[in-house]
């Protein structure tokens, strides 16, 4: 079961680094330069697949996290 819960951890972890940046403009956020910081931008593609796959993958970890502890 660790070595499962490792394995999705370095998944994880690899496709949360795959993602793209939602927030292009840092600097701009403090300045309030960025208008379009809270618009509804919609994920299409592989964004979307990559979502989603990050979603799994965290609620899988957490799942298998619970269940280790239960058992223990």
């Amino acid at each position: 079961m660790e070595i499962l819960l490792i394995i999705i951890s370095i998944l994880l972890i690899a496709v949360v680094l795959l993602q793209s940046g939602k927030a292009e403009g840092g600097s701009g956020i403090v300045s309030g330069a960025n208008d379009s910081l809270f618009a509804n931008r919609k994920e299409r593609g592989g964004e979307l697949f990559i979502s989603r796959l990050t979603l799994l993958l965290g609620l899988l970890l957490f799942v298998i996290c619970i269940f280790m502890n239960v058992i223990s």
